[in-house]
């Protein structure tokens, strides 16, 4: 059965847990700080959120999952691995099962946060690929493919054996917008190919898997079949978590959207987990800004969460109903 978490930090509120129980959620994927990593602080997050009923699923350190030190290659970057196994060691002894890994080492790339056509006057994420293809390139110089693909073998080769002794398995996100290289950098999965890549560079280790973020493949047409490699990557247990956001059309221009505004239709992308057997965690992805653009709106995400709990628990009735009057799941 699906599992609904809500995505949090390490500084979340007593307040805000209880607005997540108050929402019927039991799970959180917590971006615990640069200063919150050592496994006293990771441990008095655990027992207070427990406090609350809330159980932490997965994990991640912004600083570390989005490592520039590590992703270009930088002289330091063995320093910077060593935090990361660090951190994937306090995960294992907290029994925290997942981490994060994100190889986007300027983060993801947006136009801007502002209200678009699609956003009912309220601040979302903005990508124009004709803006960002004009700008000049983000880093000291062009990083390409062979280089990015060498880098990660590397941090694969130090890594997946820490995970493997602690029992942590990494989730990788893909890179966001998904194009081939943006602002001087490759981007290591901008498509299926790309994660079936990955995968194998990791002899097809159990502990390296995938954050299904559905929003990327939506953003660009040729990431691949996204019904297709549900079914693909359910069946081989690769989809760690799953990252749900609608957008307004594929590249090069589009806005993140209500998940009922977008151009896909998310009830049936949740039917199709539901239906391939998919039984890991489930959150939404980017709700509004707040007004100033400064952090995202809790009213909005409120509004996100209770729209996809309510799809979901629609998709679960009708698959129940299904099977109980003896109908073929597709």
């Amino acid at each position: 059965m699906i599992k609904v978490q809500a995505n949090c930090s390490s500084r979340m509120t007593d307040e805000e847990m209880q607005s997540v129980r108050g929402m019927g959620i039991e799970y959180l994927a917590v971006n615990f700080l640069p200063d919150a990593v050592d496994y006293d602080s990771v441990m008095r997050f655990k027992e207070r959120a427990e406090k609350f009923d809330l159980s932490i699923a997965d994990a991640g350190c912004p600083a570390l999952q989005k490592c520039p030190q590590i992703h270009l290659g930088k002289p330091d970057r063995e320093e910077w691995i060593g935090k990361y196994n660090d951190f994937t060691r306090v995960l294992g002894k907290a029994g925290i099962k997942v981490n994060y890994i994100a190889w986007q080492p300027n983060g993801i790339f947006r136009s801007r946060i502002g209200v678009g056509e699609h956003t009912r006057g309220e601040n979302a994420m903005i990508c124009d690929m004709d803006e960002l293809n004009a700008r000049p390139i983000a880093n000291d110089r062009v990083y390409g493919e062979k280089e990015i693909w060498d880098n990660f073998k590397y941090f694969l080769d130090r890594a997946l054996p820490v995970c493997e002794e602690a029992d942590v398995r990494l989730a990788l996100h893909p890179n966001d917008p998904p194009v081939e290289s943006v602002c001087g950098v490759h981007s290591l999965i901008w498509n299926t190919e790309c994660f079936k890549r990955a995968f194998e560079l990791a002899g097809n280790s159990p502990y390296l898997g995938m954050k299904m973020c559905v929003g990327c493949w939506l953003e660009n047409q040729a990431f691949g079949d996204l019904m297709e490699d549900i079914r693909t990557f359910t069946e081989q247990k690769k989809i760690f978590v799953v990252h749900f956001r609608n957008v307004s059309a594929t590249i090069p221009y589009f806005e993140e959207t209500l998940l009922e505004d977008g151009y896909a239709d998310m009830h049936a992308i949740l039917e199709q987990l539901v239906r391939c057997g998919y039984d890991g965690q489930l959150n939404i992805d980017h709700p509004f800004f707040n007004p100033d653009g400064k952090g995202m709106s809790r009213m909005s995400e409120a509004y996100f969460m209770g729209y996809m709990k309510g799809m979901l628990a629609s998709v679960e009735r009708q698959i129940r109903k299904e099977k109980e009057n003896g109908g073929t799941v597709r």
